[in-house]
């Protein structure tokens, strides 16, 4: 077919990712109308149907499906290209959530330029799951209670996402032990999360709460850092600030988070030398066995 239209094949893809024309219009920043224009429009040129119309998103019709994933194997394969083209082979991108790089990748910035000063990192920040495959020089660090399996990936479990209570040094705690109990009637700190209202809602507890929330765990820490109040964060965030004294541990609820941190990296690609250095840094920043899989 002559004349397809890349971007509107970029936008197909997005908005089948997420099953819904607006949160794709979001994501690319444009109209949900120049979604909705540029989809007819593809399928116009396809003589094709890609989506099943809902009141609440969109489906993949069984054509759809099946383009989609011929799609999403050619969009890869442009972005390989690309990256290929426009960075040196030892630059490394690292897909990360904006606390995570704030909080647990910049404090070591500076050990990892010293131990690989030849290696550009590279990062790109996500509120979700990266959806696409990774490429060449690739590497993602995400949360989950369960790795999406992907065949196209290697997929390491990092840690346990163990949640822990932290204030400001300076902070005025009550002169008794501190339970649950107690943190309720101090002004609380959470994220998107909402992790202080879920450990409410499991307990028994009915006590006063003030709970102030932001849209990340890192502005809540730091709000904590500031004195404002008592923020929960997972202790692998927590524990630079903690040794640089701006943060003290103050109580860790007994039950697990159930959640965990995972690291992947492309299968194709796990041959890159530059690639299996950083992958290696990750590992053992975390305690993990560094031992990597070749393909």
């Amino acid at each position: 077919m002559q004349n397809l239209n890349l971007n509107a094949l970029r936008v197909f893809a997005m908005a089948a990712r997420h099953g819904s024309f607006q949160n794709a219009a979001e994501v690319l920043n444009i109209s949900h109308g120049a979604v909705s224009q540029r989809i007819k429009q593809l399928e116009a040129d396809l003589g094709v149907i890609l989506f099943n119309r809902k009141p609440r998103g969109v489906s993949l019709t069984h054509k759809g499906r099946t383009y989609f994933d011929a799609v999403e194997r050619a969009l890869t394969i442009l972005t390989e290209a690309t990256t290929d083209l426009q960075q040196p082979g030892r630059q490394i991108t690292l897909h990360i959530g904006a606390s995570s790089a704030s909080k647990w990748l910049m404090p070591r910035m500076d050990a990892f330029n010293m131990r690989h000063p030849d290696i550009s990192l590279e990062t790109q920040i996500h509120s979700t799951l990266l959806q696409r495959n990774l490429g060449r020089n690739e590497i993602a660090i995400w949360p989950a209670r369960t790795p999406k399996p992907n065949a196209a990936h290697h997929i390491r479990r990092l840690c346990e996402l163990r949640l822990v209570a932290l204030c400001s040094p300076d902070f005025p705690l009550p002169d008794r032990p501190v339970d649950l109990g107690t943190l309720l009637t101090l002004p609380l700190l959470q994220d998107a999360h909402h992790r202080w209202k879920q450990l409410i809602e499991a307990s028994d507890h009915q006590g006063p709460q003030r709970i102030l929330n932001f849209g990340s765990a890192a502005l809540a820490v730091d709000a904590a850092i500031q004195g404002h109040g008592i923020a929960i964060a997972p202790t692998y965030m927590t524990e630079a600030d903690i040794r640089a004294g701006r943060l003290k541990q103050i109580w860790q609820p007994s039950e697990s988070s159930g959640e965990f941190l995972f690291l992947s990296w492309s299968r194709h690609h796990a041959h890159d030398l530059s690639l299996r250095r950083t992958l290696s840094w990750v590992l053992s920043e975390f305690g993990c066995d560094e031992t990597l899989a070749r393909g």
